[in-house]
């Protein structure tokens, strides 16, 4: 484990949903009595379970498709779908050889992380929370939403802790207004549904489903792509952004023992390797 780790090092990576602070004691993270699956920004400074990960650079990058939000209604909640605006290319299928990803433009959204380890030993957990803050005009009926990082810009510093430091990047945590939405059924009320159904746009109070924007029209056709891909890809398969905010992890080592070096032997962020 090296302590001199380049903090510019992307390493995508499974977290559990819901931030075990690193000082938890009990041997069970299921019997933490608070819920951390969501973070408020105008807290996340102040509250002990995400204050030490942020000030220590534990900063990631939450990534989805998209989510959901419900307006109540004078029928019940109505269900929206809110993702980023698409372009044609989201649309077109990558073609062979091509090392920028061309699909569906997925929600890069803010997060903070940490890792817990088991009091008597054993693997280390980690887990993340994602930052919200208030609702943008567009979708005012939520109160909050995801801080959502526009951009490849706001991604690499939010990401960089070495060169920008905590009090520099949380002034990227900002509502945006580069979102769309759209209704969907309420279909998507049950977790039993997993389809993409879920994501089809209807127009509201009539049974028939709404022209489809130039947005939700790509949605549906990637997602269709999706379905008829094989649903297991080679490593070597996954699409690798123009900014490299996403790497292939290296062969030779897992995406666990690449964070674990990142964070050095303490569990604390290295400084970044300068050039010489």
């Amino acid at each position: 484990i090296q302590k001199d780790a380049d903090s510019s090092e992307r390493v995508l990576m499974d977290m559990r949903w819901g931030l075990v602070p690193s000082w938890f004691k009990k041997d069970d993270p299921s019997k933490m009595q608070f819920n951390t699956s969501n973070c408020r920004s105008d807290t996340m400074l102040k509250k002990s379970s995400y204050k030490g990960a942020l000030l220590q650079g534990k900063r990631c990058v939450v990534l989805a498709d998209g989510f959901y939000e419900w307006q109540q209604q004078s029928g019940g909640k109505q269900p929206y779908f809110i993702y980023f605006p698409q372009t044609q290319e989201a649309a077109d299928e990558e073609k062979e050889g091509e090392e920028e990803w061309r699909g569906w433009r997925l929600l890069t959204m803010a997060g903070i992380f940490d890792c817990w380890e088991p009091p008597a030993g054993g693997e280390m957990l980690y887990t993340y929370t994602i930052i919200t803050v208030d609702a943008s005009k567009d979708v005012s009926f939520i109160h909050h939403m995801p801080a959502i990082l526009d951009g490849d810009e706001a991604i690499r510093k939010w990401l960089d802790f070495a060169e920008v430091p905590t009090q520099e990047a949380v002034k990227l945590i900002q509502p945006t207004e580069n979102i769309v939405f759209h209704p969907v059924s309420t279909f998507v009320n049950s977790v039993r549904n997993d389809a993409p159904e879920c994501l089809a746009p209807i127009e509201l109070g009539a049974k028939k489903e709404v022209k489809a924007t130039p947005s939700s029209k790509m949605m549906l056709g990637w997602l269709k792509n999706s379905q008829e891909s094989s649903p297991q890809k080679k490593e070597n398969d996954l699409p690798r952004w123009t900014s490299q905010f996403i790497h292939s992890p290296s062969p030779k080592k897992t995406s666990a023992d690449i964070l674990q070096q990142w964070l050095g032997k303490e569990g604390q962020p290295a400084a970044k390797k300068r050039k010489a």
